[in-house]
């Protein structure tokens, strides 16, 4: 997928200051180079307004798939992406259906080791409970399942997650280098709370679910009973310097854009057989999963309005979130109306309540900017 993120205002400014012939070249070499489109002015006097009011930073990316404009607003920055990394597990595991390596009604068996804090119902179940890879993979992508995350990992392996996200972002053009190693989700926590004290790292599932149950204010008193330690051995001074020195080390971060790419290789005007171990019966099962994702209503959707179906996935972590798809107008007058990639993330407050205004307000502004076509 080719980047153009348009330089028209200065390319004004040089047709301006050359003459129309000099040095032999003609005023017509300016309608050679990319443009920015007016709406892109428009969206970022949104954002900054957006910004303002959030008190935190927004990432936003939008590629329009049939025209390849693509708009970015600190896109190409590092940004955690939470449980955005959910949609290359399920991808790998499709690919691992394709191979006929695995079928979505094969079961795993729940052990009491799987269960991870979070959103998700599979922790409803008991321990020894088979569960269907169907299933696992549906509760995964619509409520953000994190057990049923670790489950599959474990069964198509996490190297070849992390390779099947490579692959789809070259498969669209991309750079896979900005995109860090995905982990399991309870390595997440291990890591998080590793950064407060080493030997956190050795903790399973159960001991995060407990630490969960107390406030982010006293989970750092809470760690220390836990390991038999005093808070004056830990080497972050609370739980948001271990998150922000996690993310340091960049598992789960990642650009924007490139998880744009990554996205583009799932739609069918964009990936063109670029990726025949994941051919567009596994694609669009991929993509009708998303479409009944159910977290975060409140986000781009809320913006979006009806007008515009989304094929998309959530991701909250401690003070950030994310929200990421593939959208489609079903009143689409051209062709070079969509499908677009939208990538956004946000960061700063600590309530997930402000992080889902400012994300519903940046559908407003896609909406009524016009960067998805004419505004409805």
């Amino acid at each position: 997928m080719r980047h153009w993120i348009q330089c028209g205002l200065v390319a004004v400014a040089l047709l301006v200051a050359l003459p129309a012939n000099a040095n032999g070249y003609d005023t017509n070499w300016y309608y050679e180079v990319d443009k920015k489109s007016v709406w892109q002015g428009d969206l970022t006097a949104r954002l900054k307004a957006i910004e303002g009011v959030f008190e935190g930073q927004l990432g936003v990316y939008v590629q329009n798939l049939v025209s390849g404009e693509a708009y970015s607003w600190r896109a190409d920055d590092p940004w955690y992406l939470a449980s955005l990394i959910k949609i290359p597990v399920a991808a790998q595991v499709l690919a691992e259906r394709q191979a006929g390596r695995l079928s979505l009604d094969e079961r795993l068996t729940l052990t009491r080791s799987d269960f991870v804090d979070g959103a998700g119902p599979t922790n409803w179940h008991d321990p020894g409970t088979p569960i269907s890879i169907r299933y696992l993979m549906e509760q995964m992508i619509t409520v953000s399942d994190n057990t049923a995350t670790d489950m599959l990992i474990d069964r198509v392996g996490l190297e070849a997650v992390n390779q099947r996200a490579h692959v789809m972002i070259a498969a669209s053009g991309g750079n896979p280098g900005e995109i860090g190693p995905i982990s399991k989700l309870v390595g997440v926590r291990q890591g998080v709370y590793g950064e407060l004290h080493p030997d956190a790292r050795e903790l399973g599932g159960m001991d995060f679910i407990a630490l969960r149950q107390h406030p982010v204010s006293q989970r750092g008193q809470a760690l220390a009973r836990t390991l038999g330690v005093s808070m004056e051995s830990f080497t972050q001074p609370d739980y948001d310097h271990a998150f922000d020195a996690y993310e340091a080390t960049g598992e789960n971060v990642g650009t924007l854009s490139a998880f744009g790419d990554l996205l583009a290789s799932l739609h069918p005007v964009q990936q063109r057989g670029a990726m025949g171990d994941l051919d567009d019966e596994q694609r669009q099962t991929l993509l009708a999963v998303m479409q009944r994702t159910s977290s975060g209503k409140r986000r781009l959707k809320a913006g979006l309005g009806s007008g515009i179906s989304f094929a998309h996935k959530t991701g909250t972590q401690q003070r950030r979130s994310c929200d990421a798809g593939i959208a489609e107008r079903a009143n689409a007058e051209t062709a070079t109306q969509g499908p677009w990639v939208i990538v956004t993330c946000t960061r700063g407050p600590e309530a997930v309540s402000a992080h889902e205004r400012a994300l519903a307000s940046v559908g407003e502004a896609l909406r009524y900017s016009g960067a998805l076509g004419k505004p409805w």
